[in-house]
């Protein structure tokens, strides 16, 4: 092989890295969430969950529910589309997917306005003070029963993390004025600061209690 074919294998790799790179996103289908907000420049200050927060999301989080029938399926949905599902639970928001999304992305658009900041991250950071480290199950000596504090696992730290959340995002809602996406931003808003007048944040502290009269 002469030095000009190999000069020309070792440049071929960076003139095709400079075209991938000079590819802007399209909205709705592109690398970023909703078109607009990239989730690679978030972090995550827990290292317990980080590996199970998944921020992989194309274009609009809607995955169709082809992992739900797979064994820990939900590992391989953006936590973005898991929060959205989480908003569609049984009542006023039951399969209206599409304005659970919509509200979302107001949402983060909101959140955006206020902080100045990637409303991810503001996400990512509400998770992190949403998930609780302890919880209390029962163990049983013969006939007596009683509370022992276990540590949780970090796949269902952010399972109740998120679960909380959206039932906060949702109570607010309740004989209120105030829309979805108000609740979501008002909910995220104080959980990011890690403030117990958030719902998730108020679970977590009260989990927490109970675990250390238990231990």
């Amino acid at each position: 092989m002469s030095d000009e074919e190999v000069v020309e294998e070792e440049s071929a790799p960076a003139s095709m890295h400079l075209v991938a790179d000079d590819i802007s996103p399209i909205a709705g289908i592109g690398t970023l969430v909703f078109g607009k907000w990239d989730s690679t420049e978030v972090t995550c200050q827990d290292p317990g969950i980080s590996p199970y927060i998944n921020l992989r999301t194309v274009g609009t989080p809607h995955s169709g529910g082809r992992h739900a029938n797979a064994w820990m399926g939900k590992a391989k949905l953006s936590v973005i589309e898991r929060f959205i599902n989480g908003l569609m639970r049984t009542g006023r928001n039951g399969g209206k997917k599409k304005y659970a999304a919509k509200a979302f992305e107001e949402a983060l658009d909101v959140i955006h306005e206020r902080t100045k900041e990637n409303p991810l991250q503001i996400f990512v950071d509400a998770i992190t003070h949403s998930a609780p480290m302890e919880e209390v199950t029962r163990i049983k000596f013969g006939a007596v029963s009683q509370p022992k504090a276990v540590d949780s696992a970090p796949s269902r730290r952010l399972d109740v993390a998120i679960r909380n959340l959206c039932k906060g995002s949702l109570a607010s809602t309740f004989k209120s004025t105030r829309t979805l996406k108000d609740g979501i931003v008002s909910e995220i808003m104080k959980a990011k600061d890690g403030d117990v007048a958030s719902f998730a944040v108020g679970k977590k502290e009260e989990l927490h209690r109970i675990a250390a009269s238990a231990r």
